[in-house]
């Protein structure tokens, strides 16, 4: 894993190339870079494949490729076998190298051969050309911004920033080249747009494709998917972390990691006496698997840990920045103990229906409506995750969002992910043999409210938007309302809940108001609990969420949780 910064033009500006591989330096371990007349390239690398010779910019034989890649292709040792059979001499024993030359071999469809999470940058210094190419699901992240008629490109937004130009992503599943148009005497840098298309198209996943109609072979499918997934994710020499939350998906990440890597580590982050905590511990003293524990008090996030939070993460929703504001400590804690590879279970519920409503729209919307989840999940939870574990200097791994499990979750029934009142059934039943009973009931819950941070952290809500704005994000996009809330106010109609994000993308000054009032009340509460020993964190039966409306609950779940306040500090509450 990487951060890879690279210019291409007439005159790089050599300052600006500094500024951009600079900002990306928590991404690795060593600064490499490459600079010529016409291309200014470079790497901050994770050193975790063939860490001696998988040296980057990475370039071919003859000098005429320059690779600048960030990632992991799980399936290179196949790939590095079929190309030695074609006549490749091979120089390393590294995916960089085996991306190169997959792409000398099969051209531009080299990226359909590449089973990982990747993004890169490919110059061809003859053609004067760059190609750009980014994984089906966008794990890891690609953007680029044009300047003085050069090409800039960078794994991150604030690598891009000081260019002061528009900077554009690289959307998911997306490949293409820039061609070196911009070299022609007064071409306009609308000319350097690359240009850009599909080789695997998102909100099309399963279509012509067949029904996994019976729910015994649908088990044995999604049992066989995850475990094969995981299986590749965890082919490394290095110690392995697995982030648990001790609900369902964490905790099949970590056994499943336990069975086939036992040197492995588990990390937790909570409110004392929070859910999160109580789950993890039990399952890791089950397991005998090492557990380490970050705690943190709610009164302990202050402004400076929203700000940071911000600054590394450049998400545009609300509720992304509160579970960054999490994901920080959980990621300092990780890189502070030397691991460097970790797994989580991020994305089961964006396949197997973890959040009410899949199952609130028509079933032509809800199908839909898991479409639009996954292919968004790269400017949403999977950047958060992105940009906390390697702003840490650590490769975390999505085994969830391995490209066959997501096309495979996408053929099967609606009414296989919830059945009974019981959210993503179909993996539960997969696993039912091996999860136990207090992990398999549990119900589902977002991170920061089991972790028990979410209303500290809400409570700088309305602050957000002007932190966001003075990093310089807003030259890709400004920040947005949450899009789980515009969908429930648009009666759960997909179209109409994207039309009006666009024509209103941010929150009234009335809606900021009642939610700040709403923090206040619940931090009120907070204070008092923190004052009590023994007692968990809250979970809030009955009042309002975020935005002042009632609570929305999850089958057996509710979006916040029970506060259980003793009769004296009721009292105290009320006066």
């Amino acid at each position: 894993m990487c951060g890879i910064a690279l210019i291409h033009g007439p005159g790089p500006d050599r300052a600006a190339f500094r500024q951009m591989i600079g900002s990306l330096a928590p991404r690795g371990e060593v600064e490499e870079t490459l600079l010529t007349d016409r291309l200014l390239a470079g790497t901050q690398r994770l050193r975790i494949v063939d860490a001696e010779h998988a040296v980057q910019p990475f370039t071919s034989a003859d000098g005429r490729w320059v690779l600048c890649y960030n990632g992991e292709v799980f399936n290179y040792r196949m790939l590095q076998a079929e190309l030695a059979g074609l006549g490749h001499r091979l120089r390393t024993d590294s995916d960089t190298e085996v991306v190169l030359e997959a792409f000398l071999e099969w051209g531009a469809g080299a990226v359909s051969r590449l089973r990982g999470e990747f993004a890169f940058a490919l110059a061809d210094t003859a053609a004067d050309r760059v190609y750009l190419a980014r994984d089906p699901l966008g794990v890891k992240p690609l953007y680029w911004s044009r300047r003085d008629g050069c090409l800039h490109v960078a794994s991150e937004i604030k690598a891009l920033t000081g260019l002061g130009a528009p900077v554009s992503e690289v959307p998911p599943g997306h490949h293409g080249w820039a061609e070196g148009a911009w070299a022609l005497a007064g071409c306009p840098d609308a000319a350097t747009a690359p240009a850009l298309e599909p080789y695997l198209d998102l909100l099309r996943l399963g279509d012509g494709q067949p029904r996994v109609e019976d729910a015994d072979e649908a088990a044995k499918l999604v049992r066989a998917a995850l475990e094969d997934s995981i299986r590749v994710r965890v082919d490394t020499d290095l110690t392995v972390g697995v982030i648990l939350s001790g609900g369902l998906d964490s905790s099949l990440a970590l056994m499943h990691v336990r069975e086939m890597h036992p040197d492995c580590v588990a990390f937790t982050i909570g409110a004392p006496a929070s859910e999160d905590l109580a789950y993890a511990r039990r399952l890791t003293a089950d397991l005998g698997v090492p557990h380490e524990v970050i705690e943190v008090r709610p009164r302990d996030i202050r402004l400076a840990d929203i700000r940071e939070a911000i600054r590394l993460g450049e998400l545009t929703e609300y509720g992304d920045i509160i579970n960054e504001v999490v994901s920080v400590p959980l990621f300092r804690r990780i890189h502070q103990m030397g691991i460097k590879v970790v797994l989580s279970g991020d994305g089961s519920d964006e396949l197997f229906g973890g959040y009410p409503m899949y199952f609130r729209a028509s079933p032509e919307q809800a199908r839909r409506l898991f479409l639009h989840k996954i292919r968004n999940l790269c400017r949403t939870e999977l950047q958060r995750l992105d940009r906390a574990s390697m702003g840490h200097g650590t490769e975390l791994r999505v085994p969830f969002l391995d490209l066959s499990l997501v096309e495979l979750a996408m053929r099967l029934p609606r009414a296989f992910k919830q059945r009974d009142g019981q959210d993503k059934w179909i993996l539960r039943e997969a696993f039912a043999d091996l999860l136990p009973d207090y992990i398999r009931r549990r119900p589902k819950d977002m991170m920061s409210y089991s972790s028990g941070l979410h209303e500290r952290a809400r409570l700088f809500k309305p602050l957000y938007p002007r932190l966001y704005r003075s990093f310089g994000y807003g030259l890709l996009e400004p920040m947005r309302r949450d899009f789980d809330t515009v969908l429930e106010r648009s009666g759960h109609d997909l179209d109409r809940a994207i039309a009006d994000s666009a024509a209103r993308p941010d929150y009234t000054l009335a809606e900021r108001a009642r939610d700040l009032a709403g923090a206040a009340r619940w931090n009120a509460v907070l204070g008092v609990r923190e004052r009590i020993p023994g007692r968990l964190c809250p979970r809030l039966d009955e009042g309002p969420d975020d935005l002042g409306r009632p609570l929305v609950r999850r089958g057996a779940v509710r979006l916040a949780a029970r506060v259980v306040v003793p009769p004296a500090a009721a009292d105290r509450l009320h006066h």
